[in-house]
């Protein structure tokens, strides 16, 4: 079976009918089940995104090899503080990182943001979401939606589709977490903590009424309504012994210091928290620079370096000095802003697009601009990938049309180990970011022939 042949099945299947009863029964489900994000439905396409089992194992092994590499590279920079300066941690983080939180993982939940192209096995790893992983949760429940959607009655005729949830993952991962710190089996009561203003709250309603599903306490908490007494971590009359952290690092130092009451909570040993400060290192966008700078070679073993060499686009920090481009030595920064249609530039640490600047996007004295401003903070500099598309089905006017969307693909990862499940975002412009508000998710799905 080929993929082509799968997605275009599908899209014959939508006549004007029965696609204006799948769209109206699509936008009725998101409202009901909360999937918006920022005011806006999660979805705004007909159809989910198919892989080939051949290509999900494809995902599967690329990332396992990558993780490795990944890992050498954490152990390396908590042994060496050389090594770890590469990542470019503040001073409070590079504190911090020395925390041991309890349990080994750095980031028992992560998940990696890559391009596809999956009619010639391309795959270009772009960043490392190794602090706060958004997602899972919504993938899930769109993948619920989709199933139940009337042209899916008729595609499931001819064809097995095998959803990718991921729920059950992040669970495993919490718990197992907490037994370590914890050194028991005792039941954690579990705290989703971020801002409650933010665009993502619906998901941590997914997520808490899936906790309690499983027979564990939880509450969504706002970081300003916790109180650290008496040594526990309380909100209201809930004591909390496990973080499902959500909220950044760098805004909870940001708002409340190193002394707000979770910061003290999880640095005396009071609570759990997942992912731990410990995650930083890797969520860096460093730590692709890490992997890609030459003098690092000697920490990887010959299998690591092709698949970096294949899979991480070539990257490194914005400063100066003299790197090696497409084999040849150059003087980085005169070389990046004469080819500035090649790269794009990305902060250190930030989310939801902030900050990046696409070259090809902008013109020389902005680009120039830019690159001054990433010699001030931590920057890299990385080179363009080609984006992939696919055509998608919606409704215009009342009538099935299909418009190309571009595609990302972002496995998640569990253990810092093995990907289990997978988050797809479509875009019409090249930063594909939902928190942006220039993408959409979609429900991910493995497709067999029956």
């Amino acid at each position: 079976m080929s993929l082509r042949e799968a997605i275009q099945r599908y899209h014959d299947l939508l006549s004007d009918d029965l696609a204006a009863a799948s769209q109206a029964q699509l936008e009725a489900q998101q409202e009901q089940r909360g999937l918006i994000f920022g005011g806006r439905p999660l979805c705004t396409v007909l159809r989910p995104r198919f892989m080939t089992p051949e290509q999900y194992r494809f995902l599967q092994s690329r990332m396992s090899m990558l993780l490795r590499a990944f890992d050498k590279a954490y152990q390396a920079a908590m042994q060496d503080a050389g090594i770890r300066k590469q990542f470019g941690l503040l001073d409070w983080e590079e504190q911090l990182v020395h925390h041991d939180p309890g349990f080994r993982d750095p980031s028992p939940t992560s998940r990696v943001d890559t391009f596809f192209v999956t009619d010639r096995g391309g795959l270009r790893l772009t960043e490392y979401n190794a602090e706060t992983p958004a997602s899972p949760a919504y993938n899930d429940a769109l993948a619920e939606v989709a199933y139940g959607l009337p042209v899916m009655r008729e595609y499931l005729r001819q064809y097995e589709v095998r959803p990718l949830p991921a729920r059950h993952s992040v669970m495993h991962a919490l718990l197992d977490a907490h037994q370590q710190w914890a050194g028991h089996h005792e039941k954690p009561r579990i705290a989703i903590l971020d801002w409650r203003e933010v665009p993502s709250y619906s998901e941590f309603v997914l997520f808490a009424d899936y906790f309690r599903s499983q027979g564990f306490e939880c509450i969504i908490a706002d970081p300003r309504e916790v109180e650290y007494r008496d040594g526990k971590l309380v909100a209201g009359d809930f004591h909390i012994t496990l973080i499902y952290k959500r909220v950044l690092i760098s805004e909870l130092v940001e708002r409340g210091g190193l002394d707000h009451p979770v910061m003290r909570a999880v640095l005396d040993g009071a609570v759990c928290m997942v992912n731990p400060f410990r995650c930083k290192i890797l969520h860096k966008k460093a730590s692709l620079a890490v992997l890609s700078d030459e003098r690092n070679a000697a920490l990887f073993n010959m299998e690591e370096l092709a698949a970096i060499d294949a899979h991480i686009p070539w990257t490194y920090r914005v400063e100066e000095r003299h790197a090696r481009y497409r084999g040849q030595l150059i003087d980085l920064l005169p070389y990046i802003f004469e080819h500035r249609e090649h790269f794009v530039l990305k902060p250190n640490d930030e989310y939801g697009g902030k900050g990046i600047v696409l070259g090809w996007e902008v013109d020389a004295t902005t680009w120039g601009q830019a690159i001054q401003t990433a010699l001030q903070e931590p920057y890299i500099v990385q080179e363009r990938v080609a984006i992939p598309s696919e055509a998608y089905p919606g409704m215009i006017n009342g009538h099935v049309e299909l418009n190309d969307r571009m595609l990302d693909t972002n496995p998640l990862i569990f253990y810092g180990g093995y990907m289990d499940g997978c988050l797809s975002r479509l875009s019409q412009e090249a930063l594909l970011n939902v928190t942006a508000g220039t993408g959409s998710a979609v429900a991910t799905f493995v497709v067999e022939k029956r």
